[in-house]
């Protein structure tokens, strides 16, 4: 099985993006957004967690079938989870 060999550019510029999202995390944590700071924060933290499984994981580069089908329901299950969490979130009433 050959292995796909990323340049180094590749993970300087992907660690500088998870930078810049982290900071942007940090910016928008101080920012009074009312009920959607929980989703701001989840979608920044998809966003993040996406990048660091397909380029540091090697995910993107992966040919393997049977891989590729258990990557995509993970990422189907991750979506399911977020959404119940926000219906849940989004349905309490807040006194």
């Amino acid at each position: 099985m050959a292995e796909h060999i990323s340049s180094k550019k590749t993970y300087i510029i992907i660690w500088i993006t998870l930078l810049c999202f982290t900071v942007i995390t940090a910016a928008v944590s101080r920012i009074d957004l009312g009920q959607f700071s929980g989703a701001v924060a989840l979608i920044i933290a998809t966003i993040k967690a996406m990048l660091v499984v397909l380029f540091f994981m090697h995910v993107k580069y992966i040919s393997e079938k049977m891989t590729l089908v258990v990557i995509i329901a993970g990422f189907f299950w991750l979506m399911i989870l977020l959404v119940l969490s926000m219906t849940d979130y989004a349905s309490r009433a807040w006194t």
